[in-house]
């Protein structure tokens, strides 16, 4: 709750906004906050996850020192032991003396009128290469949006529920992930958001995924959102939903991240109907609003329309205000078949700009390069109608249905899409390649159409230097450290060589594509390679996959 109200406190004065997940190290919050120049840093203390407590002080000393332009510290005391005497990161005062409540100046108070794009908040996402993209989001545009996608898509609002405390909202997120500033937007509803800080499966010691379940009963949620991943781990340990509960005031879950498979949807279905049947409500039905967008506009392209009829695995429609599409390879739009997911026109929470680039080259080229002006055809324009201006490609393969419904297939470049939160490889390649022993490094994860996150990392090493136990902890621990505990890879594998193109690019999403099963000769072209004699070795390595 903390860090939501210090988001309020800051725009209601005309602040921008950024913020980064606790469990991310030092280096890759530094590869962000270093960008924007930050003048306030606030921070906690440590946090608990999982049964254990984590001290992050030594984190936030590490950053106050690698940010010249920080004037202030606030520091939350989450942990119950803060000692600032104890502690030298520079001017600093704890959040409890600052959120001290003065009834007279409270009562006097008014946030600032602000221009509608006067900017909102400073949100990364990372390409396959260089620092991660800091993105300007501005206040009119993302409460338009917000507004859409909460009240009209989402169906929340501050209306009474039966068997229900009221409109209860909740996405379970880290603050590192733009479903945390889409809780927020749920407040924009008159709705109660319930937010969840700590660990959705338990410990590792005991693992438990019915915790976020319980959590939905004792508060009496009415929608409950989380990443696919976790609905389809919580399916997989044998979670009773029966068992943890009265869940019958709960009507909608949420689910975005990577696409959800239609099994894990049939599971949640049957196993709601038991509950409602249980709580004399068998006319009750559980909507699952699958959605699909981006940090990148912070909102959604595809998602939910609870007057649609529900197909499991599919996403009901196309969202206001994005003209989007699936494009082939020509910009030619799509209908029953997997293409670029691109949007044709502008959409009101665009990015204002990257910050730090002043003349917009980074935003064009992270954006527009594909489908500049002039090619494919404009929606219900013939063939031979041009679009007006650049598309906007996403970097998903989309598939959209005669009926309009949607299918969201993993992402089309080599973007990371890890449970959620999107990484460019670039930060790994970051802290796996400042190892002695690695020579190089490539990362890919097969993600597709609900298939689990299967991260893996392909290193060649040093003469001499083993892929043992102590080289593979050293990875581990770097990527932990720099990087983030969610990007650890689920395999580490020893290659002879990277493939690169004759420019020196790492080949991550042909290999991506042939690890998926796609035939060699359809992804990879050996004449543009520097090194094709490697690729006997991957189709070797992809076809012990498939087997």
């Amino acid at each position: 709750p903390e860090a939501m109200v210090a988001f309020l406190a800051t725009i209601s004065v005309g602040g921008v906004w950024s913020i980064c997940a606790p469990d991310m190290g030092t280096h890759a919050v530094l590869d962000r906050f270093k960008q924007i120049e930050p003048k306030v840093l606030i921070a906690v203390d440590g946090v608990s996850y999982g049964g254990r407590d984590f001290d992050r002080m030594l984190v936030v000393q590490e950053l106050r020192d690698a940010l010249p332009s920080v004037r202030h510290v606030i520091v939350h005391d989450n942990l119950g032991t803060l000692d600032l005497a104890q502690c030298d990161v520079g001017a600093s005062v704890q959040m409890s003396a600052i959120t001290a409540r003065d009834d007279a100046a409270v009562q006097a108070f008014e946030p600032m009128w602000l221009p509608f794009d006067h900017p909102l908040w400073i949100v990364y996402s990372s390409g396959t290469t260089g620092l991660p993209k800091p993105i300007v989001h501005g206040h009119g545009g993302t409460v338009i949006v917000a507004l859409a996608n909460k009240i009209l898509h989402n169906d929340i609002g501050c209306s009474y529920h039966p068997n229900s405390k009221g409109e209860r909202f909740h996405w379970y997120s880290s603050t590192g992930w733009i479903m945390w500033n889409m809780q927020i937007a749920g407040l924009l509803a008159g709705t109660t958001c319930a937010v969840f800080n700590g660990s959705p499966s338990g410990s590792k010691e005991q693992p438990d995924w019915g915790v976020l379940f319980r959590f939905a009963a004792r508060e009496r949620l009415t929608f409950f959102g989380a990443g696919a991943a976790f609905y389809s781990n919580a399916m997989k340990a044998g979670v009773s939903l029966a068992e943890c509960g009265d869940l019958s005031a709960l009507r909608t879950w949420g689910s975005t991240g990577s696409p959800l498979s239609a099994d894990t949807q049939a599971w949640g279905d049957a196993a709601m109907a038991a509950i409602y049947a249980a709580a004399g409500q068998p006319e009750q039905r559980l909507w699952w609003c699958n959605i699909s967008g981006g940090t990148d506009f912070a909102g959604a392209f595809v998602g939910g329309n609870r007057t649609l009829p529900q197909n499991p695995g599919h996403m009901q429609c196309r969202v206001l205000g994005c003209a989007v599409e699936a494009f082939d390879d020509l910009g030619r739009p799509l209908t029953d078949a997997v293409g670029e997911l691109v949007c044709t026109q502008p959409l009101p929470s665009m990015p204002l700009y990257f910050w730090g680039d002043p003349a917009g080259t980074r935003y064009h080229e992270s954006y527009f390069d594909t489908y500049p002006p002039g090619v494919g055809r404009a929606v219900g324009g013939g063939d031979a109608a041009p679009t007006a201006g650049a598309v906007w490609r996403h970097g998903d393969w989309l598939q959209v249905t005669a009926s309009g419904e949607c299918v969201i297939y993993g992402r089309s470049d080599a973007t990371i899409n890890r449970h959620g939160l999107r990484l460019g490889t670039s930060e790994i390649y970051s802290a796996v390649e400042a190892l002695p022993a690695v020579i190089d490094s490539m990362v890919v994860d097969l993600e597709y159409l609900g298939r689990a996150s299967n991260l893996i990392l392909f290193v060649v090493l040093t003469p001499g230097s083993l892929l043992d136990d102590t080289t593979r902890q050293a990875i581990t621990q770097a990527i932990k450290a720099s990087v983030s505990p969610r990007f650890v890879p689920n395999q580490i594998v020893l290659a002879p060589e990277i493939p690169r193109t004759l420019t020196g690019k790492k080949q991550e999403l042909p290999i991506k594509k042939l690890l998926l099963g796609q035939p060699a000769e359809k992804v990879l072209n050996p004449d543009a390679m520097a090194n094709p004699a490697c690729l006997t070795w991957y189709q070797a390595f992809a076809g012990g996959l498939s087997g």
